[in-house]
């Protein structure tokens, strides 16, 4: 991975159908270059449910990248095939990674219903047993808007184990079909988090593993992706995706992956982790928690634990650190938005520091016209100051309840910096920054303060910020 590599979500929830995504990107490219973005994590590719209105979580088809006529569209929300390809070609001539969404826990908009007998269970104790019946479930998939081009698999009730609706009774409930059960190793969640969503695949058939896995690798051949975020895997077979990288890594033996575990328990993500044997990175969603926290908190949240207890601080190597992203949007399923003023503090957390791989968020770059919201202020000049200053050893001061910070040192190329944050009222620390920056003269380069810091002979220096404010001081 590139030195001081950074990923970004390229999408949010609410992004116009027009123009399409695929035609957009390219036009971005040389910017995100100078702004230090690396690898772009792109939405879900192939056709959903609800055709080209899709986000691309409700999976219908994944042979269908924008290519044939169904769910009343060709193109799907981003644009069709051949725009993806060309929009990936144009990343690589740029030297931008891509990064695929993959989609696998469940399917929805099937084809046909079928009958079969299933038991209700309770939505917060799954092994409980509520009422057999038989029901007309949505779970055949025949695609005939492809006939069977690139696979001829179709999709029936025995390929999945649960669902969520009766068609016969239009009665919402939890249903797992006939002689199936719930995956075993998933989340603990109402006794067993297998099911999610829509038609929830059996990681237990055979036939499914199969499939999936012959569907990534010619996704893999087609696409040429650098690297995968695996979506929902707190819900699927836990040891299914260290299998999936195995097969694609045969191809590409350097595809990067990121998994979505969402638990703020960081024990969770450690076990995941374990039993995968750190064939994969997750995001850091106990970090996460700790920004959200420490932006609606009013000043009280204590800065000394912002990263304790963390992925990143725990497991570095395998953390992927972000602020906010798709699903902790306003009014979306995980919403645990961070508070604008405090935007900036975090975005320097995950940019400014040596460990974890951060993730810059869309909306935050861009804003996000649904919901008015400007883009992060001063985030573009912090990517720059992770290109320019973010090297050499560091030193971290999380010593105090509301004022905390870190410096780094820098190396032979590059000049060091000293970063200084509170959520509360304004204050200064005593930072150690490097003996080589004697008598120099360091200056804010976020300009929120414009105070001459004087090192003295020891390579220390008093470093102030406002009030809920930041400060990150460079060589003048």
């Amino acid at each position: 991975m590139k030195n001081n590599a950074v990923m970004m979500q390229y999408f949010e929830w609410y992004l116009r159908e027009e123009p399409h995504l695929w035609r957009q990107i390219p036009l971005q490219i040389e910017e995100l270059k100078q702004c230090g973005i690396t690898a772009l994590w792109l939405p879900p590719a192939y056709k959903g449910s609800s055709g080209n209105h899709d986000v691309g979580y409700g999976i219908y088809d994944l042979y269908d990248l924008g290519e044939f006529n169904q769910k009343g569209s060709i193109e799907t929300k981003y644009g069709t095939k051949q725009e993806y390809l060309d929009m990936i070609q144009a990343c690589h001539q740029a030297n931008i990674n891509i990064y695929t969404d993959i989609v696998l826990n469940h399917k929805m908009g099937a084809d046909e219903v079928e009958e079969v007998p299933a038991t209700i269970v309770k939505g917060n104790a799954r092994n409980e047993c509520i009422e057999n019946k038989t029901v007309e479930a949505w779970t055949k998939f025949t695609f005939p808007g492809r006939n069977e081009k690139y696979s001829s698999f179709k999709w029936n009730w025995h390929h999945f184990d649960g669902i969520d609706y009766d068609n016969r009774t239009h009665q919402n409930a939890i249903y797992r079909l006939c002689g199936k059960n719930w995956d075993q190793q998933v989340a603990n969640e109402n006794e067993n988090y297998d099911y999610l969503m829509g038609a929830d695949l059996d990681f237990d058939n055979e036939d499914v593993r199969n499939e999936l896995i012959s569907w990534g690798l010619w996704y893999q051949n087609l696409v040429h992706m650098d690297g995968v975020r695996l979506d929902a895997c707190k819900h699927i077979q836990f040891t299914f995706f260290k299998q999936w990288l195995q097969e694609l890594r045969k191809m590409n033996k350097d595809l990067f992956a990121v998994g979505e575990y969402w638990s703020y328990d960081l024990n969770e993500l450690l076990h995941y982790l374990d039993v995968n044997e750190n064939q994969l990175s997750l995001f850091d969603v106990v970090l996460h928690g700790h920004l959200h926290e420490a932006s609606c908190s009013n000043g009280n949240y204590d800065l000394r634990n912002l990263l304790k207890g963390t992925l990143v601080e725990q497991c570095p190597m395998q953390a992927v650190t972000f602020v906010d992203n798709h699903d902790t949007q306003p009014s979306q399923a995980l919403s645990s938005w961070v508070l604008d003023w405090f935007k900036p503090q975090a975005y320097s957390i995950i940019l400014l520091r040596k460990d974890g791989y951060p993730c810059v968020f869309y909306g935050d770059y861009y804003g996000i016209e649904h919901d008015q919201m400007e883009p992060v202020h001063c985030l573009k000049k912090i990517l720059s100051l992770r290109q320019t200053h973010n090297y050499g050893e560091q030193h971290d001061y999380f010593d105090d309840y509301n004022i905390v910070g870190w410096t780094r040192e820098g190396d032979e190329m590059h000049d060091g910096f000293a970063c200084v944050f509170t959520d509360s009222t304004k204050g200064a620390k005593k930072m150690y920054v490097g003996k080589k920056y004697a008598n120099e003269i360091f200056v804010d380069a976020l300009e929120n303060r414009e105070d001459c810091i004087l090192i003295d002979e020891y390579g220390n220096g008093m470093f102030p910020c406002n009030d809920g404010s930041i400060s990150i001081y460079i060589k003048k």
